[in-house]
């Protein structure tokens, strides 16, 4: 029984890097306009440095902030969502919208500020995004979102700063 277990583990576990290798539509933040920002050659003793530790952990060590524990899940202003990393302009808060998850949520995003990658680490394919100016992780991607896109741009808040219009 174990060695069947072990061997389907395997298997899925191999057949999941091979579709997450080949999945079409994943961004290469690398090959985008920040190739050369230096955010990206800070170390990582400069982010701890430059980063409240919860901060750190979402950007730079993709981890999850407990729901519902972010203010700017309640932030109704008009203005911009930066990335907490580097400052660079990711959501405009016409686009927020109450996904009821305790993450601020947003329906649509500037595009070409984000890189986005597969992620299997809870166990099945999600896409997770991230600035493409600093690489930090912000959240993913789900398609429950509300029209027009169908979108749901669920973002981690301790990864953004507001700045108001």
């Amino acid at each position: 029984m174990t060695q069947a277990l072990s061997r389907r583990a395997l298997l899925t576990t191999v057949g999941a890097v091979t579709v997450s290798a080949c999945s079409p539509g994943d961004a290469d933040a690398s090959q985008a306009q920040y190739a050369n920002s230096p955010f990206r050659r800070l170390t990582d003793a400069q982010w701890r440095e430059r980063l409240p530790r919860a901060a750190y952990d979402v950007l730079r060590r993709e981890a999850t902030e407990r729901p519902g524990s972010s203010p700017l899940d309640n932030e109704n202003r008009l203005g911009s969502f930066l990335c907490r990393g580097c400052d660079l302009p990711l959501f405009r808060s016409q686009w927020k919208y109450d996904s009821q998850t305790g993450w601020p949520s947003f329906y649509d995003v500037i595009a070409a500020n984000i890189g986005t990658k597969r992620d299997f680490a809870i166990g099945f394919p999600r896409t997770e995004y991230h600035c493409a100016r600093c690489l930090g992780h912000q959240g993913h991607i789900f398609n429950d979102g509300p029209r027009p896109t169908g979108k749901r741009y669920c973002n981690n808040g301790v990864a953004l700063k507001f700045q108001p219009a």
